[in-house]
């Protein structure tokens, strides 16, 4: 099944603006949104939450005061400095508790508990263009890699149970984990960038990433007319490493009117930046295509 994913070497690119538009122009895709620390595709989107559950992953340490003998043998060994002692009463802060375990194995009287951890929640939703999954961390919470893979595997249970025959991924900034786990067996990587020299350099990383995992990529310019030499600088990284430009988009106010309007682009009808965009979804759905065949 092709599954498209729309990421960007930094932040604030027009990444979602752009996976917005196309799930206007998609129709019948399931929709995803990976960048579990920070979602922005529903502010877009508007869902409406149709089911909601935990994310657990990892573990963290627990005192239980009642079999705990108070002799500080936890804090000696602790690493990280995640536990400390009011009037002779040992606790763990579960904010610097990193979860190696190292106490609950030495402690002489067995009395820490090693719980999974409750590290953030995660939805299906319905919208106006189709169904979504998304989900955000807690604040500080880690495993954003397995979590993206998870939302990636229902996405892919949801396609089949509704017949629906594609999945656009909204991914997350930079090349890390949840980028890395958002790539990983997709079909096509939209690298969205833009014309300065912090949007080239993040460009050509995580464009040597896509490579690195054999990911088939293309790149859209965003806001390509306010670059002058930065946008030619641009232009030619991609000539260099054999990346195709499929939209250069202009810079237009109206964009940010329609996003605090929660519409995509190409509804509220900025002609200027929604041709480039459907003449860019054209050259993806034929990427897509070809892609398959070979």
């Amino acid at each position: 099944m092709p599954e498209i994913t729309v990421i960007s070497g930094k932040g604030g690119t027009g990444k979602t603006t752009v996976t917005g538009a196309f799930a206007h122009l998609a129709g019948d895709a399931v929709l995803c949104d990976l960048d579990v620390d920070a979602p922005d595709l529903p502010l877009i989107l508007r869902p409406t939450r149709q089911s909601a559950r935990d994310f657990r992953a990892g573990h963290v340490a627990v005192i239980d005061p009642s079999r705990c003998n108070a002799c500080g043998l936890c804090m000696d060994i602790c690493r990280f400095g995640a536990i400390a002692a009011d009037d002779g009463e040992f606790a763990v802060n579960p904010l610097a508790c990193e979860g190696c375990k190292a106490c609950v194995a030495l402690c002489p009287a067995g009395a820490i508990d090693f719980p999974v951890r409750r590290c953030g929640r995660r939805y299906r939703s319905a919208t106006h263009f189709g169904p979504m999954i998304h989900a955000q961390l807690f604040p500080g919470a880690e495993n954003s890699g397995l979590l993206v893979s998870e939302l990636r595997r229902e996405a892919r249970e949801l396609a089949i149970a509704t017949g629906r025959t594609l999945i656009l991924s909204d991914g997350a900034p930079g090349i890390g984990c949840p980028v890395i786990s958002s790539l990983t067996g997709t079909q096509l990587a939209v690298l969205v960038t833009e014309p300065t020299p912090s949007g080239r350099h993040d460009l050509e990383r995580v464009a040597e990433l896509t490579a690195r995992f054999e990911v088939p990529a293309a790149v859209i310019l965003n806001k390509a007319d306010l670059g002058g030499p930065a946008a030619g600088a641009v232009r030619e990284a991609c000539r260099a490493r054999g990346l195709p430009i499929i939209a250069e988009i202009p810079y237009d106010p109206a964009v940010t009117a329609a996003m605090v309007a929660g519409q995509t682009v190409t509804e509220a009808g900025i002609e200027a930046v929604a041709s480039p965009l459907r003449a860019a979804w054209s050259a993806i759905l034929d990427l897509t295509a070809a892609r398959r065949a070979a």
